[in-house]
């Protein structure tokens, strides 16, 4: 069984080597130590979020901590191409869903993204809790799916600014059901920024895949049938995983 595995702040790992000892405490350490009930000679892992994940053995639990001794750390490397999704926002919990999925699947970063035709809104206090939301989806997948690097949640942009990220982009892909061509067909850049621009359930404007392409985004398709927007990101980020990271 995979162990579980803890995200804690850069700098309690930083130097981490075999034989090191840690302390795990605040949420992370109450959960392990009173929810999780991990004990002394059991063994957790713990991540950084930015490339450092650790195993370590318990020699000593407490009922808000463990005292942990590192097995054996590793550090990876942050992947090239950066995969990024621009996920538009979607009533009920279908983007939560989608940048869930993504973060399980390897995205390097999520995008908020306010399209024309988006029926929710992020705005004040809302758009602050509705991000909260996104951030806290995107921890939890980090952990269940054991990555040393947690994606990162890029500010919410509207439809101009993202033609703006999508000229300064390695590759940009937006998918689209009229779409002649396949996204498995698209060259995927060694290295540079790679978007994945997924439309809100009512589509994208004429007006914004004008834009899109003329900052040099490629309209493609997934294939024959219709997915929604809760599942098309995560499909598409597999498809450009499974040509390079997963190859």
């Amino acid at each position: 069984m995979t162990l579980p595995l803890f995200l804690v702040e850069p700098a309690l790992l930083a130097g981490a080597q075999a034989g090191s000892p840690i302390v795990l405490d605040g949420p992370e350490g109450r959960h392990a130590a009173a929810v999780r009930r991990i004990g002394v000679g059991e063994q957790v892992m713990l991540a950084d979020g930015v490339g450092t994940r650790v195993t370590c053995e318990v020699v000593g639990a407490g009922a808000a901590e463990l005292v942990l001794r590192v097995v054996g750390a590793v550090h990876e490397p942050e992947p090239q191409p950066r995969l990024v999704l621009v996920q538009a926002l979607a009533k009920g919990d279908r983007d939560d869903q989608a940048i869930e999925a993504a973060t399980e699947l390897g995205v390097d970063e999520v995008v908020p993204w306010q399209a024309a035709r988006s029926i929710v809104q992020w705005r004040g206090e809302r758009g602050e809790k509705a991000r909260r939301k996104w951030e806290s989806a995107v921890v939890a997948a980090t952990k269940q799916s054991r990555r040393a690097r947690a994606p990162v949640v890029a500010p919410t942009v509207s439809s101009k600014a993202l033609a703006e990220r999508v000229t300064a982009a390695a590759a940009a892909y937006v998918l689209h059901e009229d779409a002649t061509t396949t996204l498995a067909a698209q060259p995927l850049p060694a290295a540079g920024d790679v978007l994945v621009v997924v439309g809100p359930e009512g589509g994208i404007t004429p007006e914004e895949r004008a834009s899109f392409e003329a900052a040099g985004a490629v309209i493609v398709r997934l294939g024959s049938t219709v997915l929604r927007s809760s599942s098309a990101g995560p499909a598409a980020l597999a498809v450009l995983s499974a040509r390079d990271r997963w190859a």
